[in-house]
């Protein structure tokens, strides 16, 4: 252990990982360094983490050119000279970052500013990475000198295989990672966003520190091995583990009143503290019980939502604009929903149109009850909402994410299509949100499962010549049907149309039945999750509207 002793003040480690058991990891196959590493093979030993994280990632492909330990020694006393280490300044990406200590020395934390700088030195089109210092901290404990942790690091950021996502780098990149964090966190803790929308003018503005919690928040028993599987699994399990920390931080402090005046504090605190409510198994535990989508589907997530930044030119550091700006009282007029409800309604859709206004498309009040009507001027619009006003004041409604004009592709015949963000929900006379039944309970995906006779059978006609060759293209592309292996019959049931109704459904089990005349809907339900209903069965329609998403 002696020579990765260097940076480590031992009398702050935890006694339990200096066990000197002799380990030796002489397996390279996938699924058992998975195995080995989520089940801590090497967290007890120090030694034999350091040797492999060394092997690791000297295995991560990398530009011809990386900087190395050698380009390290060279240019280190030309960039820090003889300036105190504690004292360097740091370069702007870390964006004011906290520098962790992690149980180092005053060697090892004056030696992280130095290889920050030299990093900053050798990677210019670094602009935003605010998990460099935590990185860093971590790996000087498991390096033999400054330079040896300097290549270690430039190895992961140098890493040039598509597949395998490691550190943003860039502010879109972040961002991006950001929103994607909230569209995870609105499908797995749907609870825990509840409390968010409840507590908070801005939603995002919580979900941006998810990479806070890890890198830089959490212990470093805690991060050290959530790294361990970061490590031989990529990026997924970053989400994974924030996700649980969201999930831990609800279970224990639901009901309790806010420590401080920001949930944004609180949060931190909980994961500071986290060692007095959950152990690093059961943080793992909680992480990998998370039935997460695909690593491609949230990669087609992730570039949806640069795309959207991108449109909205948001590529360098800016506050974005929060829930309760989208949504302007003064510009915002329904005759069906509050601009509160409608708020309400905008912390449920993806991240990436949250980044939008909304716009009126169509009201029966003025463009009458006619459905030819209500398709010409929502057509060309993805996605949009449908909000519905009963004669009983019943008020329902849905996220759809794809154009209507989809409905043409079955030609006279009706057929379904859509995607999983679709969602059904009501306000009145209660709030609740319905999702896509096979995106909440994905066993259904592999079962074969089919919905109640009463649900209409979902048209085939959504070839695959029907998909577009780039999924970036697509306004929605993650979370189609075509990313599910689903029978046909049940695949992309969500809505539908025709010159007869509209149908809508798949939610829990909720579906949503409006005649031509759009003056008569009824609702079946599906009694397999116990939820309520979305309205009455058979209803009047007062007030219908259907609402798009302006830049």
């Amino acid at each position: 252990m002696d020579e990765y002793n260097r940076f480590v003040d031992w009398d702050k480690m935890d006694v339990t990982v200096q066990s000197q058991d002799a380990k030796e990891l002489t397996c390279t196959e996938f699924q058992e360094l998975k195995q080995l590493a989520r089940q801590g093979y090497w967290a007890k030993n120090h030694s034999l983490r350091a040797k492999v994280y060394h092997k690791l990632i000297s295995n991560i492909p990398c530009r011809t050119v990386t900087p190395d330990a050698n380009v390290y020694r060279d240019i280190v006393v030309k960039i820090v000279g003889k300036r105190n280490s504690s004292s360097l300044p740091l370069p702007e990406f870390v964006d004011n970052s906290l520098v962790p200590t992690y149980c180092l020395n005053a060697e090892g934390i004056g030696a992280v500013r130095k290889i920050i700088l030299c990093i900053a030195n050798q990677f210019p089109d670094i602009s935003f990475c605010p998990a460099l210092p935590s990185v860093i901290a971590l790996l000087l404990h498991y390096s033999k000198d400054e330079a040896e942790c300097f290549e270690q690091v430039c190895r992961i950021l140098a890493c040039n295989d598509p597949s395998k996502r490691l550190i943003d780098q860039t502010f879109l990149a972040f961002e991006s990672s950001c929103m994607t964090f909230g569209d995870l966190v609105n499908k797995y803790c749907q609870a825990a966003h509840k409390l968010m929308v409840a507590v908070s003018e801005d939603v995002l503005e919580v979900y941006s520190d998810w990479q806070r919690w890890l890198f830089g928040e959490l212990p470093m028993v805690y991060i050290a091995r959530v790294f361990d599987v970061f490590l031989v699994e990529g990026y997924k399990v970053l989400y994974r583990v924030a996700l649980a920390l969201l999930k831990f931080f609800h279970k224990v402090r639901a009901g309790q009143p806010m420590e401080s005046d920001s949930i944004q504090q609180d949060i931190r605190a909980f994961v500071r503290d986290i060692a007095k409510s959950v152990s690093p198994e059961r943080l793992l535990e909680k992480a990998f019980a998370i039935r997460l989508f695909s690593r491609k589907e949230i990669q087609l997530l992730q570039m949806a939502n640069e795309k959207a930044l991108q449109q909205k030119g948001i590529t360098v550091k800016q506050k974005r604009q929060n829930v309760h700006l989208a949504v302007h009282a003064e510009n915002f007029k329904s005759e069906i929903v509050s601009v509160k409800e409608m708020r309400d309604i905008w912390s449920w859709i993806p991240e990436r149109f949250a980044l939008c206004q909304p716009l009126l498309l169509f009201t029966t009040l003025e463009h009458g009850c006619s459905l030819s009507r209500f398709y010409s001027h929502s057509e060309g619009h993805e996605p949009t909402l449908l909000l519905i006003k009963t004669t009983a004041k019943e008020v329902c409604g849905a996220y759809l994410s794809t154009d209507w004009s989809e409905r043409r592709r079955g030609g006279n015949k009706l057929s379904f299509f859509g995607t999983g963000e679709c969602f059904v929900f009501r306000l009145q006379p209660e709030v609740e949100r319905y999702e896509w039944v096979i995106i909440k309970h994905p066993e259904l995906a592999t079962t074969g499962s089919e919905p109640e006779n009463h649900a209409p059978p979902a048209s085939s006609t959504l070839s695959s010549g029907s998909i577009p060759s780039d999924p970036s293209d697509r306004l929605s592309p993650f979370l189609s049907a075509r990313h599910f292996n689903l029978p046909s019959k049940t695949a992309s049931m969500f809505m539908a149309g025709s010159s007869e109704c509209i149908i809508i459904g798949g939610g829990d089990g909720q579906a949503l039945y409006l005649d031509a005349d759009l003056n008569h809907g009824r609702t079946s339900h599906c009694n397999t999750f116990n939820n309520q209903p979305l309205c009455s069965e058979s209803f009047q329609i007062s007030i219908l509207e259907v609402w798009g998403f302006r830049d």
